[in-house]
């Protein structure tokens, strides 16, 4: 058993037809104005934000051909924002060879992505339903090759302690300090906005699919109507997974149609969505909600299980830095024409800041069969 312990700082839409997804083009990434949102949230000049998507959307198309030519060796990737490189992990020096032979940098690891992986699920069920509230959640590290145990700041106890070493039963933890304040979802009661209503509850559009539109399952469940930004009668939430999962989505009603296009509220244009690319850990990546807009941040983690108190744990979230707030649920996370997955939950607010997780995308499209609508 090996515990180590780090601390960490802690509207609708308008639609036309469908057409086939493009690939998406580096120069296409800056996109008019979003560099305006970056500049503000990165503290970037315009080119510096340019630079930085070019960058990181060379690096995310190296992603596929790299991990084939590490093979069974493979153990994760992740983006290195100070060399602008994508890192891909290895267990062997063979591999490391063959994936510099790609275009990408290579690193040693201790375990495989498999192994890895393996040991998060071990983790999830050595968990079970009752975990402490002073425990966030939990995700792989590819770099260290352990499960990363988020404890909020101040609130170790002997019973968090006992929650560890039970999850360590798994192999190797790292335990790491977060800040003191627990994950909740981003659903809020019905309050002015563009949003979605569903019941009592406002929630945010995701991505448009082919007949309607992907948001998060903890805003209603299967059955559920919805009503548009403007009251009127919108759809219908065919299909629901929360908790688990944090994902759904809505068959729109005739008079409602669907266009491949993220809101970007007066603050950026609104954004074209080209297809759903996969941005590594430690790319940049902006979301759209109907409470707080439009903001921007970085890919923090991937595959993390949340930990929403009373039971509700949310498997293979992925963690941002980018902040939200009630209302902001099932909206948009994109990295420039790449659509990434919808709002779930997290923790602090946009004026002093926080953490918030989504669920892929890609996930959500294959549960369910559809096609994402693109430009």
């Amino acid at each position: 058993m090996k515990i180590f312990v780090t601390t960490a700082l802690v509207a609708t839409t308008l639609a036309v037809p469908v057409q086939a997804a493009a690939q998406p083009q580096a120069e296409q990434l800056a996109v008019p104005r979003q560099a305006a949102a970056m500049q503000k949230d990165f503290g970037l000049t315009e080119q510096q934000v340019r630079d930085r998507l070019q960058a990181e959307s060379v690096a995310s198309k190296l992603v596929p051909a790299a991990q084939k030519a590490a093979g069974s060796a493979f153990g994760g990737v992740w983006y290195d924002a100070a060399q602008e490189k994508l890192i891909v992990g290895v267990t062997t020096p063979a591999a490391a060879d063959a994936v510099r032979a790609q275009g990408a940098e290579a690193a040693v690891v201790p375990v495989t992505a498999a192994q890895l992986d393996q040991r998060k699920a071990t983790v999830d069920k050595l968990a079970g339903k009752q975990v402490p509230a002073a425990v966030s959640g939990w995700s792989t590290d590819a770099k260290s090759g352990t499960v990363v145990v988020n404890v909020q700041a101040g609130k170790r106890s002997a019973a968090t302690d006992a929650f560890v070493n039970k999850l360590a039963e798994a192999g190797a933890i790292t335990v790491r300090e977060v800040a003191a304040q627990a994950p909740r979802t981003f659903a809020a009661g019905t309050v002015g906005g563009d949003p979605y209503y569903t019941g009592n509850v406002r929630c945010s559009i995701g991505f448009s699919v082919h007949g309607g539109f992907v948001t998060a399952g903890h805003c209603s469940g299967a059955g559920a109507r919805t009503r548009g930004w403007d009251g009127s009668a919108q759809g219908v939430f065919r299909g629901s997974s929360f908790p688990g999962n944090d994902y759904a989505w809505v068959q729109v009603d005739s008079g409602w149609w669907t266009v491949p296009v993220v809101l970007g509220w007066g603050q950026v244009s609104d954004q074209l969505v080209r297809g759903s690319w996969e941005a590594p850990v430690g790319t940049s990546v902006c979301r759209s909600g109907s409470t707080t807009h439009w903001h921007c941040g970085t890919i923090l983690a991937k595959n993390e299980t949340v930990n929403y108190g009373n039971g509700q744990l949310f498997y293979g979230a992925t963690k941002t830095s980018v902040c939200a707030e009630g209302g902001d649920s099932g909206g948009s996370f994109i990295t420039g024409d790449q659509a990434q997955g919808v709002t779930s939950g997290g923790w602090g607010n946009c004026s002093s800041g926080g953490e918030t997780w989504f669920q892929p995308v890609n996930e959500i499209l294959g549960a369910y069969g559809l096609t994402l609508h693109t430009a």
